[in-house]
């Protein structure tokens, strides 16, 4: 009997041991509360920090996508209409690219304007040749150049027909501004040059109506005359003879105390 109590009892303390190394193991496969607390707090520190790395590439390829995007509509823009939607170039019309390309057109205009080759290639958006390096200054000397030409260019382009119908739709539009006396009642104007040589007076505008010129906004005054020569108006509205108007039937008459002054 006390063999068989003893034998019971070893195997009952075997039981609890198996038991107790079964309960270590399944513990040692569970995660432990601690390490999961430690872990999330590291994962959640690493995608916080990628935020502003990713969100940094998008914008940067928004950007490079923007730029792209500009840089076509730039490339696409040709050299005349970029300097004429300059502001302040209101008063020029867009000269037709095949008027540029033929030479009886620009007769003479070589030995007015320095670097010709150089800057009609620039006003027709023809690429140089990789030989050809300047420096900054001569660059600027360049886009120089190439404005002088455009407006002695100009200054022949509006006398045809293409020219001066361009420049109709500008004169309806009231471009050039109007006419600042009181009895020309808003007179739309035309642009004038005093002279056809270049750099000898800045450009007016006519008024038909009184028939005198006057000078223009602010914005246009640093214009050269010669880009619109002194035939320009005159011819216009011997074309479109129609738009001609009448003088202004009524002249400011200076008075004294309501009397009219006298002149000596």
């Amino acid at each position: 009997m006390n063999d068989q109590k003893g034998r019971e009892g070893e195997s009952v303390v075997g039981r609890k041991r198996i038991k107790d190394k079964q309960q270590q193991q399944q513990q040692q496969q569970q995660p432990s509360p601690s390490s999961t607390t430690t872990t999330k707090p590291n994962n959640q520190h690493r995608r916080c920090a990628s935020l502003p790395n990713t969100q940094y590439d998008e914008g940067s390829e928004t950007d490079v996508e923007g730029s792209d995007v500009s840089g076509s509509e730039e490339d696409d823009t040709s050299w005349i209409s970029w300097f004429c939607n300059l502001r302040g170039n209101e008063f020029f019309c867009e000269v037709d690219d095949d008027f540029v390309q033929d030479d009886f057109n620009l007769c003479g205009l070589s030995s007015q304007v320095p670097y010709y080759d150089y800057a009609l290639d620039l006003i027709l958006d023809v690429e140089p040749s990789h030989g050809d390096m300047f420096t900054e200054e001569q660059n600027e000397l360049i886009e120089s150049a190439a404005e002088m030409l455009y407006g002695l260019i100009h200054a022949r382009y509006i006398l045809t027909s293409k020219g001066m119908a361009a420049m109709l739709h500008k004169y309806k539009n009231y471009d050039f501004g109007r006419c600042p006396r009181v009895h020309c009642s808003g007179q739309p104007c035309l642009p004038v040059g005093q002279s056809d040589v270049p750099r000898s007076n800045t450009v007016k505008i006519y008024c038909p109506r009184c028939e005198d010129i006057y000078y223009p906004k602010s914005k246009y005054q640093d214009i050269d005359g010669a880009y619109f020569g002194a035939t320009f108006p005159h011819l216009f509205l011997m074309t479109y003879g129609n738009l001609k108007p009448q003088k202004p039937s009524q002249n400011y008459v200076p008075r004294v105390f309501g009397f009219k002054v006298h002149k000596p």
